[in-house]
């Protein structure tokens, strides 16, 4: 398997970015949506550390993810996709290019706004993005939450045209970004 992208499949960096950011986005969501249903203690502190952590890391490897992205071109789409198709896909893969951005900055400013700090793991702590305000935190908490759900169903598309293309199509969109895919032969 190639570290670059051909013009039929992924090379094994980008598909490495690809699913190790899928495992964070099923974490965060997992932890998210768990923290929900907690009370206010100790549990529900140290998970809302680690959801911080991860989004952290998520975000590194989105930026990374990105100036990959630039500097190695992804493999061209198939040629008997229609207009519309096109410009979805592309309009997809933004949307999830800016949630892997928004996201993650969107609960930093939270905590921040609440006058909590954002330590990843422990590791090291982030500076403050903006200074601690009640409604700040309040409409930082309504935003992440919408967009949570708004990504949601991003997602949901992603993978839903994704196995369209394996199942009625038929062509190698689906299968180019698997791990150990026929064309990495």
């Amino acid at each position: 398997m190639s570290l670059r992208n051909t013009y039929t499949s992924y090379g094994w960096l980008a598909k490495g970015f690809h699913w190790v950011v899928f495992l964070g986005f099923v974490a965060l969501y997992g932890i998210g949506f768990y923290m929900g249903t907690l009370p206010v203690g100790p549990d529900l502190f140290a998970k809302i550390g680690l959801h911080k952590s991860i989004g952290i890391i998520v975000l590194a490897l989105a930026v990374f993810r990105l100036v990959w992205r630039f500097i190695n071109p992804s493999p061209d789409l198939p040629e008997g996709m229609k207009w519309y198709e096109r410009l979805g896909a592309h309009g997809v893969h933004i949307a999830l290019y800016g949630a892997m951005l928004i996201m993650p900055i969107s609960g930093w400013a939270m905590s921040n706004a609440a006058n909590f700090p954002v330590s990843v793991f422990g590791w090291f702590t982030l500076p403050n993005m903006i200074e601690p305000s009640k409604a700040a935190v309040e409409n930082l908490k309504a935003f992440h939450g919408t967009m949570a759900w708004v990504v949601l169903g991003v997602i949901v598309l992603h993978v839903a045209a994704a196995l369209k293309h394996h199942f009625i199509n038929k062509d190698n969109v689906f299968s180019r970004m698997m791990p150990f895919s026929k064309e990495d032969a």
